[in-house]
């Protein structure tokens, strides 16, 4: 049987459980048999003021190419 001493608290055992799926969710998932380019990263930001408060409206455009099985490949050339 085992004392108190031994058991973590609560905190700590809900820090782990949630550092396991931080972990899970911000890990690269692609692999080692995928090749991945960032092609192009666009960013567009328009601030106003509303009755509300200060709005910011954002529209970030990512254009990526994935190659499966290709490894060793070299980068393609970005589209114009």
């Amino acid at each position: 049987m085992s004392s108190s001493k031994d058991k973590q608290p609560l905190a700590r055992s809900l820090g782990q459980f949630f550092g396991h799926i931080w972990k899970g969710v911000t890990s690269d998932s692609t692999g080692p048999e995928s090749q991945k380019q960032t092609l192009r990263h666009d960013v567009e930001e328009q601030t106003s003021e509303t009755e509300q408060g200060k709005m910011t409206l954002r529209r970030t455009t990512i254009e990526e190419v994935e190659i499966e099985g290709a490894p060793n490949s070299p980068p393609a050339d970005p589209i114009p």
